[in-house]
């Protein structure tokens, strides 16, 4: 498994800087990296990006606060979210 520059941290927070995939502390010291802790703290972030991810997809299929707007004046509430709202939560739901 990969693990990014956040996992780095997580685990070893004394780091300030990272080059080359090696973490050093302030004293310019390299910081021996386990690997598979690394892996695990990884997944964990996975994780709970995953667990966001609908939020980002959810606001992209969203059309612009003015054309919804626009569609409530015309169309109402109830219509916007039957039309609008619901699709996109449906396709885009909400992990329990």
């Amino acid at each position: 498994m990969t693990f990014g520059y956040t996992a780095i941290f997580r685990k070893y927070p004394e780091t300030v800087r990272i080059e080359d995939f090696k973490a050093y502390d302030k004293d310019d010291n390299e910081i021996t990296l386990d690997e598979t802790a690394l892996g695990e703290i990884q997944a964990t972030i996975d994780a709970e990006l995953a667990a966001i991810k609908y939020q980002d997809d959810r606001k992209n299929e969203y059309p612009d606060w003015t054309t919804q707007l626009d569609y409530i004046y015309h169309n109402g509430l109830d219509k916007w979210k039957t039309d609008i709202v619901d699709p996109v939560k449906a396709k885009y739901p909400k992990p329990s």
